[in-house]
């Protein structure tokens, strides 16, 4: 079962959609929008910083640690989703890059910069704990996640189209190419 899948689906919900503008101070449908390009660009990074092994030693473990996250009902989820650990996810994923990510989110969604990153630490919990169940299920090994989450990545955006936005979401210094800005951003978490 491709239990990101399923969470994306509940997040169409107009419910979860209004659940997560309140918080980020947004509205839903700009929520909708945020969350097209944010799932997929979370799991692009995520994948990039899986690419090596230390990478994906660090993140299997973080998987671990949320494995056993409710996610499966992510209105239940979302009433008690803690956005400050969020906010340390997307610094992990995303370290110093992050206020350009959700920027770049911000202008693509029409919010401004604090919804969009509301956004994303209410997504980011979420997507590790989907991510811990699903590796869990799969018995998925470390060496194995980057294939497993750029996979993942490309069935929640779908398009090619919206691959290219993703791209540019996590493109900090606008080359083209995220290759350096996720290596550069995994080089940071492994010194934390």
């Amino acid at each position: 079962m491709d239990i990101l899948k399923m969470i994306s689906e509940q997040l169409n919900n107009e419910e979860n959609l209004r659940k997560i503008a309140e918080k980020a101070g947004a509205q839903p449908n700009q929520v909708k929008q945020a969350a097209q390009l944010g799932l997929p660009a979370i799991l692009q990074a995520l994948g990039k910083n899986a690419a090596n092994p230390q990478g994906a030693a660090s993140l299997s473990k973080a998987l671990e640690d949320h494995q056993n996250d409710n996610v499966l009902d992510v209105s239940s989820f979302l009433n008690k989703v803690d956005t400050k650990d969020g906010a340390k996810i997307l610094q992990h994923i995303f370290s110093e890059k992050s206020p350009a990510v959700g920027s770049k989110l911000a202008n693509q969604s029409g919010m401004d910069t604090d919804q969009a990153m509301g956004v994303l630490s209410q997504l980011a919990p979420l997507v590790l704990g989907a991510l811990g169940q699903q590796k869990k299920q799969e018995n998925v090994g470390a060496t194995d996640l980057s294939s497993m989450l750029m996979g993942l990545a490309k069935n929640q955006a779908g398009g090619s189209n919206m691959m290219s936005q993703i791209t540019n979401l996590l493109d900090a210094d606008n080359d083209g190419s995220i290759v350096d800005d996720v290596t550069g951003l995994l080089g940071k978490f492994m010194k934390r």
